[in-house]
């Protein structure tokens, strides 16, 4: 896995611009804040977003992979003020579960998701090198 930064562009801070990497794929579908039951067990962001990872470390786990072979996420938040204000929450998660593997990332505000109680879904793509 090469990570892509072009010449004499700022360093970005926790994602990567761009990823380069042979292997096999493993698909993670949005994961949410939800347990293996399909259960909340908070409605707090940073509290979501810990099981949403958690769920997404064990997806991958299924498919044979690790996360430090993500090479793409994708958040969909409800809402991009909450978002913002649990930065350091979701941090501290976000090494804890996935660890200091930053891969490209992008979040996007959406106008709801299909489960009412769901404040974040995660989907991820990662390559596992052959």
């Amino acid at each position: 896995m090469d990570f892509l930064q072009p010449p004499g562009w700022q360093r970005p801070r926790g994602y990567a611009n761009g990823i380069s990497a042979t292997g096999r794929m493993v698909f993670v579908s949005g994961m949410i804040g939800w347990d293996a039951q399909c259960q909340f067990h908070t409605d707090d962001f940073a509290g979501q977003v810990r099981q949403a990872l958690e769920n997404v470390v064990a997806v991958l786990a299924e498919g044979g992979a690790k996360p430090d072979h993500i090479v793409r996420m994708t958040w969909y938040v409800v809402d991009k003020k909450e978002y913002v204000n649990a930065y350091p929450e979701i941090g501290a998660a976000y090494r804890e579960i996935i660890g200091r593997h930053f891969p490209t990332m992008s979040a996007v505000q959406v106008a709801g998701l299909v489960e009412d109680r769901a404040r974040v879904e995660i989907e991820v793509t990662a390559v596992v090198p052959g």
